[in-house]
Order: structure tokens, then sequence, then C-alpha cells
């Protein structure tokens, strides 16, 4: 027996059923949903990390609508948040990458 003790997609145990097998599985109550959601965002930000599959960039944007809906954000005030962080700190258009802060102007750029 394969353990993965996560949260899957709905469908995963018909599919596991279809493949001539017996998932094991419980409905997560309020408390797990919320830190199962959080791991599996990080497990698939994880995943299109190593893998650079927009597949997997899908399934990060899945498991961040669930967790919006869950927390009951408004679409539209999610993408106010968005917009107004990118006005305040910018976004990574220039793809600038912070290296170190020197102290007390002692060090400069190289």
């Amino acid at each position: 027996m394969t353990r993965y003790d996560k949260l899957v997609r709905d469908r995963i145990p018909e599919i596991i059923e279809a493949d001539g097998e017996t998932p094991i599985t419980h409905r997560a109550d309020d408390d797990e949903y919320d830190r199962r959601l959080r791991e599996k965002v990080v497990e698939e930000a994880t995943e299109f990390e190593e893998s650079g599959d927009p597949e997997e960039l899908a399934d990060v944007l899945a498991v961040v609508e669930a967790i919006r809906a869950f927390e009951g954000i408004d679409p539209e005030r999610l993408a106010e948040l968005r917009r107004e962080k990118r006005e305040r700190r910018g976004g990574f258009d220039e793809r600038i990458v912070l290296e170190r802060v020197a102290e007390d102007g002692s060090e400069t750029e190289e």
C-alpha cells in the first residue's frame, strides 16, 4: 500500500477506483482543510519550481483559487490587493535580484 496523506483533487478517488485500486480517504474538517491547502500550495509551487511545467503552474493557481474561496476572499478584492501591492512595491518586470544591503554606505555596486 502506498501512503500519500495529502489533499487531492475531487476526482482522484474515482480515478484510483477505475484503475482497480481502493482509495482510503476522509473528508477534512475546516481546520485540517485550511492546513492542507497551505501545504498543497507549497507542494505545487515546488513542483513548478522543479519542472517549469505550465501544468504545474495551473495547479498552483487552482490551489490559490481554493484558498481564496475557502477564506471567503472576494476575487475583486484579491485583484485590488494585488494592484495596490504592485503600485506600492512594484512588480517583477525589471528582473531585479537583491544581492545584499550595504550598511552605512560601506559597500557600493561592483
